[in-house]
């Protein structure tokens, strides 16, 4: 669980599986030297395409790739429920795609069996391994590395001494953020001998907030205003397009840490969020779908890639409308922190990383 401009992801339609016909955008012409266009195809997790968050990054690397090689076609189609996943995986393989992209744990099984029973195409799932296939590409993240710097930045930024998480499903890729987020308070604390709270989570039990979907943004909304009657004045929302009623909801009562793609470049409310945990999902995958283009019809190892401080798989997103609200010296300790983890002289871990 190496996550894209975006207004209410819920509000979106959602293609049912029975019915949905791929959404495909024109590749811009040409194609490759032997004369055959390479069909790239993405299946969606349930929050849709345009989830402002793991869908729409994923998305974004699909067209990133279409855009640097104009023999890639690329096409996707939604799943509105968790039972669309084999489906859809099946008929893209029947519909001829070369490379299939999975979106999101949830989708591991059905990617799994897909795969299984395809063994020629190339299949590839973000957030999850390759779940013994040699055909399945996976790109996966040490997303606790950067929410470890977003732990640490909430802690010194807040003014309650409480801040808050909850999480969309209680699965790895959610609570790898969650892991990261509660270690870095901690961190902040021993440095400072403070005692800054984190509601919503707990690391050591592995519990806390969920809304049970990443869609439902008065879920999402709900979750935050319990967080923040308790007094949390700084929230990260790890539910996809749920954590949109969280940042709808946002200013005076409290401000936002957003995740997977930088929120300031793919939601509307830059002027809540003081930054964003990073997944790099765009260029993971638009590098996956190029050398799968170029390779002749060999499979890519199936070790995938993974996504860290040090290759900027994973960051901590710039600080845009709060850049001039932080400490200059919580700033600098930030950076240090980021430059310590890559040297190894801090190591965040979490039972949802990556094996």
């Amino acid at each position: 669980m190496k996550i894209a401009a975006f207004v209410a992801a819920s509000g979106l339609a959602l293609f049912a599986a029975a019915c949905s016909k791929p959404a495909e955008t024109p590749s811009g012409g040409s194609t490759s030297a032997a004369g055959a266009a390479f069909k790239a195809c993405m299946v969606t997790d349930t929050g849709g395409i345009d989830d402002h968050s793991f869908n729409a990054g994923t998305w974004a690397g699909m067209e990133k790739a279409k855009g640097a090689n104009s023999a890639i076609k690329t096409s996707y189609v939604a799943s509105s429920a968790q039972s669309d996943y084999a489906p859809n995986l099946t008929n893209q393989a029947s519909a001829g795609c070369q490379y299939i992209q999975a979106v999101g744990g949830l989708m591991a099984d059905a990617t799994t069996a897909a795969a299984k029973a395809n063994p020629k195409i190339q299949f590839s799932i973000v957030d999850s391994g390759n779940g013994g296939q040699a055909n399945i590409y996976p790109v996966q993240f040490e997303t606790q590395q950067a929410a470890f710097l977003a732990g640490y930045l909430a802690a010194g930024y807040s003014k309650s001494g409480k801040v808050g998480t909850y999480g969309g499903m209680k699965i790895p890729p959610v609570t790898i953020f969650m892991d990261g987020f509660a270690d870095g308070v901690k961190k902040y604390n021993e440095v400072k001998g403070k005692n800054v709270q984190v509601l919503g989570w707990d690391k050591a039990k592995q519990d806390g907030l969920f809304t049970n979907d990443f869609v439902k943004q008065d879920a999402g909304k709900a979750k935050s205003d319990a967080l923040a009657a308790q007094g949390a004045d700084v929230i990260m929302p790890v539910a996809g397009g749920a954590g949109l009623g969280t940042a709808a909801n946002a200013g005076n009562k409290y401000t936002v840490i957003w995740v997977d793609s930088d929120g300031c470049n793919t939601t509307q409310y830059c002027s809540v969020m003081l930054s964003t945990v990073v997944k790099n999902m765009t260029d993971l995958v638009s590098e996956a779908v190029g050398k799968s283009a170029t390779s002749n019809g060999a499979l890519l190892p199936n070790t995938g890639s993974k996504g860290t401080l040090e290759n900027n798989g994973v960051s901590l997103a710039p600080y845009h409308d709060f850049d001039s609200k932080i400490d200059a010296t919580l700033k600098a300790e930030i950076d240090q922190l980021k430059a310590d983890i890559i040297a190894g002289k801090i190591t965040v871990t979490s039972p949802a990383q990556p094996k």
